[in-house]
């Protein structure tokens, strides 16, 4: 999937086409799968936020870790737009887990996992 294929999703991504070659298309074409774009685009730009920041590994270069909180704003906004506010705790959580593991803290299951837990408990 290229990023012109979905005019909505390619108006959210502006700044972000870097990441979409990345990673970030091909995530987002796995959770479109599961759930509505919105939900989906917002899902995949948190996954490739946390892999741009490089959590429990190294220390990732400043345009990364800028690209990085750029796509969790942008998730984050998408899920606001959707009202759901047990899906917008849910994915926190999530991100919140995987963030404690990489920092020593009890293992999380894979973040991918968490993700789908939070899009499957929404419907």
């Amino acid at each position: 999937m290229t990023l012109t294929d979905d005019v909505e999703v390619a108006a959210q991504l502006g700044g972000l086409e870097s990441a979409w070659e990345d990673g970030l298309g091909d995530a987002y074409a796995f959770y479109r799968a599961r759930s509505a774009p919105p939900v989906a685009l917002a899902a995949a730009l948190v996954e490739s936020a946390l892999s741009l920041q490089h959590l429990g590994e190294r220390t990732p270069a400043p345009p990364e870790l800028l690209v990085g909180d750029l796509c969790l704003a942008r998730a984050s906004r998408l899920l606001a737009d959707e009202g759901d506010q047990a899906l917008q705790v849910a994915f926190a959580a999530a991100v919140e887990r995987t963030a404690a593991a990489a920092a020593g803290g009890p293992p999380a299951r894979p973040l991918r996992d968490l993700l789908l837990d939070a899009i499957e408990g929404a419907r």
